[in-house]
C-alpha cells in the first residue's frame, strides 16, 4: 500500500464537492498522492461551461438541466430552487470556510490529479476540450482502478 488517497466523485453536489476537496487537499498537504475520478453527475464539476453543440437531443436536455460547472452545483438537501447553495456560500463566507474555488486552487497547487470518466463523458456528449484544463486525462474505470488498487484510502463520494 502506498501513501495514496483515491476518490471516486459520483455525486456532483456542492456539499459533497466540499467534502471531496477538503479530504483531497488535507491528504495532499500530508504528502499523500491524491487521485480523483469524476464520474456520472460528478463530471459536472469538471465542465468549463454549458455546451449544446454536437450533442444529440437527450444530451442537450442533460446539459441544460445539469449544473454547468463547479460553481453552480446544487446542494444535496435544501436546494430550494438554487437558494440553498447561495445561503450556504454566504454562511461559508461568514465563517471563513474556504470556497470551492479556493479549495480547488489549493488542490491544483498541491498536485491533486483529476481524471474524468470516459463512459460518463460519452454519455453526456463531453470531450476533453469541454472540461477544465486541470483534467489530467479522460480514462475508463479499469485505468482508475489500477491507480486505486494500491491506495491506503479509497473513498466513494
Amino acid at each position: 500500500m502506498k501513501d495514496k488517497l483515491s476518490i471516486i466523485f459520483f455525486s456532483g453536489t456542492l456539499d459533497k464537492a466540499l467534502a471531496m476537496l477538503f479530504l483531497s487537499t488535507t491528504a495532499a498537504s500530508m504528502g499523500m498522492e491524491v487521485n480523483i475520478f469524476f464520474t456520472f453527475w460528478g463530471i459536472n464539476f469538471l465542465r468549463k461551461k454549458r455546451i449544446l453543440k454536437n450533442k444529440n437531443f437527450l444530451q442537450k436536455i442533460f446539459s441544460i438541466l445539469l449544473p454547468k460547472n463547479m460553481n453552480t452545483l446544487p446542494t444535496t438537501m435544501f436546494n430550494m430552487a438554487g437558494l440553498g447553495p447561495k445561503m450556504m456560500k454566504v454562511l461559508m463566507n461568514k465563517t471563513k470556510t474556504p470556497s470551492v474555488d479556493e479549495l480547488f486552487n489549493l488542490a491544483k497547487q498541491l498536485g491533486v490529479n483529476f481524471y474524468a470518466c470516459s463512459p460518463s463523458c460519452a454519455f453526456m456528449g463531453l470531450t476533453k476540450d469541454d472540461l477544465i484544463d486541470e483534467v489530467k486525462d479522460v480514462v475508463g474505470a479499469a485505468y482508475f482502478l489500477e491507480i486505486a488498487k494500491d491506495s491506503k484510502i479509497n473513498l466513494f463520494i
